[in-house]
């Protein structure tokens, strides 16, 4: 995991804190919209209201800026999926874990944007986490969906493409929301689209998982 520079120090301040935040808060902005290689530490500063060296004090590199957002979005973003209980009704919890995804969509579409950029570039930076951490958290899931299949609670299917079907539905919603809102227009372009996304979806895997 990377670590900013001023928290290797033995007492952060309110104040450090504070500036580091604003500088994370600026390159989640610049990241998103540029990807890392269209982003520099001048963009940076410069969103963040600092100069050059001000923000190097904090963070060494770009890469090291770029480190922590990542590891701040893979932490948020699992989340939902290591709180998918094998003890739970599997109705409920894919419903539940299908609507935490979408209000991630929904409140944080800049760190989508950030992982999904890292992603189409080939994920140079987190390979390691996702062969590694991911993949572990990935097929310990899977092996809960596989044993609800067994036990003919849900209808026989692919654990591990379950889970990406899930995951590229509900982020459509973050990394095209351009694309959605337009095509929706204007009348059905808010904060509802989400509500209405979530229906569809649970009845679209639901039906699909449904014991005949």
């Amino acid at each position: 995991m990377a670590i900013s520079r001023a928290a290797k120090t033995q007492r952060r301040t309110r104040i450090q804190e504070e500036k580091e935040e604003l500088i994370l808060e600026a390159a989640l902005d610049v990241f998103s919209q540029n990807g890392f290689r269209g982003s520099t530490i001048d963009q940076i500063a410069e969103a963040a209201g600092m100069s050059k060296p001000n923000l190097l004090y904090y963070f060494r590199t770009k890469e090291a800026i770029h480190r922590q957002l990542i590891d701040r979005v893979l932490t948020t973003w699992l989340e939902p999926l290591r709180v998918f209980d094998a003890d739970g009704d599997p109705e409920s919890e894919i419903r539940s874990y299908i609507r935490r995804k979408l209000e991630m969509a929904r409140d944080f579409p800049r760190e989508s944007r950030l992982f999904a950029n890292e992603i189409l570039q080939g994920a140079p930076r987190i390979e390691d986490e996702l062969k590694g951490p991911l993949k572990a958290l990935v097929d310990e899931k899977a092996g809960v969906i596989r044993t609800w299949s067994r036990a003919g609670k849900i209808a026989r299917c692919d654990p591990y493409h379950l889970i990406f079907s899930i995951w590229s539905t509900t982020q459509h919603y973050a990394d095209f929301d351009v694309q959605v809102r337009a095509v929706l227009g204007q009348a059905h372009s808010g904060e509802g689209r989400f509500e209405d996304a979530a229906r569809f979806l649970e009845q679209l895997f639901m039906d699909g998982l449904r014991v005949r």
